[in-house]
């Protein structure tokens, strides 16, 4: 019985049909894109707040740079250089690059304007400080006439240290001038144009004070002769050469273009170490170098020319070293604003 049974059970199962193929899953259906909310800028005066213009629909990823480009649509005679928009009418400007959506505003942002004035491009006022003092020095050191009395017209200077004091301010202006042409990348495309007559008036006077002491007929050389000039022309090249060294290595750490800050670091080249212990070393070199020029002329005016630049420089290294210890963490704590261990 047993047997016939199973037999039974197989050719049942053997005239069953096949079972059928399991179904292919559906695809997916696609995403939905994401829905993007827009946001509504309102541009207002900072002074009267008055409102200038109402923007509708911006994307999100805008940034203040794109924001500045609608709001010069609309007023051609604000381009974007000359524009500061912030969040609070006594606020900090915001930078270009910030992006609408990360600020701290809602879909309805409301930013306030200032008009920063006719602005010119930094490298054209770096050109112009520079090739006024360059002429301007030239001019007495040749006794241009009505400079000096009318018998010294023309004439030159006995003192060999007063020719060597003229090519090394004339080296000066023109690595200056140079520099500015091909190796400076700077950070802000322009300036207000009403700074130019305070930063000429300033750059172009003390040329003129210091060339009429050092190349009036009456000049006295320094104290200690030949050995003095000799020491203050090593330190003075040493410096020129340390400046130009440290405005390499800023420029090779910054690509063209870019605002995107490094840290800058010692290189081989050994000019560049003192970055182990100064922020601002271009300006460390800058003032030795001016320091070397004074004692070579031993004159008082380039003595105060000096001392005044010293007192600008340290101004903007301090500002410049607290914004490396604001953006880097990793910055290194070793480092002094523009004296090693000093200041």
């Amino acid at each position: 019985m047993d047997t016939l049974a199973l037999e039974a059970k197989s050719a049942k199962s053997d005239g069953a049909p096949a079972p059928a193929p399991s179904a292919k899953p559906r695809p997916k259906p696609p995403k939905k894109p994401k829905r993007i909310v827009y946001f509504e800028v309102e541009i207002v005066a900072a002074k009267t707040k008055e409102k200038l213009l109402l923007l509708d629909k911006v994307e999100p990823t805008a940034t203040i740079l794109d924001i500045k480009s609608m709001f010069h649509k609309s007023n051609p005679h604000w381009y974007a250089a000359r524009q500061s928009l912030c969040l609070d009418p006594k606020g900090k400007p915001l930078r270009d690059e910030e992006i609408l959506q990360e600020l701290p505003v809602g879909t309805t942002a409301t930013f306030y304007f200032k008009d920063l004035g006719a602005q010119i491009a930094w490298g054209t006022v770096f050109l112009i400080e520079c090739i006024g003092p360059l002429v301007i020095y030239l001019l007495f050191y040749f006794r241009l006439p009505l400079i000096y009395a009318p018998k010294y017209e023309f004439t030159t200077s006995k003192h060999w240290v007063v020719h060597i004091a003229c090519m090394c301010h004339t080296f000066h202006y023109a690595k200056r001038i140079l520099e500015t042409l091909f190796v400076h990348r700077f950070s802000h495309g322009t300036m207000p144009m009403r700074n130019i007559f305070k930063n000429c008036s300033y750059h172009w006077c003390f040329a003129a004070w210091m060339a009429y002491y050092i190349n009036h007929p009456l000049y006295t050389p320094p104290y200690y002769g030949e050995r003095q000039v000799k020491t203050a022309l090593g330190i003075f090249l040493f410096c020129q050469l340390g400046n130009f060294s440290i405005h390499m290595s800023l420029r090779n750490i910054k690509q063209s273009g870019s605002k995107v800050k490094k840290i800058p670091y010692p290189t081989k080249n050994p000019f560049t170490w003192i970055f182990a212990l100064v922020s601002c070393p271009n300006y460390t070199y800058e003032v030795g170098a001016w320091l070397g020029f004074t004692l070579m002329t031993q004159c008082v005016p380039v003595l105060f020319f000096t001392v005044v630049g010293f007192l600008q420089m340290t101004v903007w290294a301090k500002g410049k070293h607290r914004s490396y210890l604001k953006e880097f963490k990793e910055y290194p704590t070793l480092r002094s604003p523009i004296l090693p261990f000093i200041l």
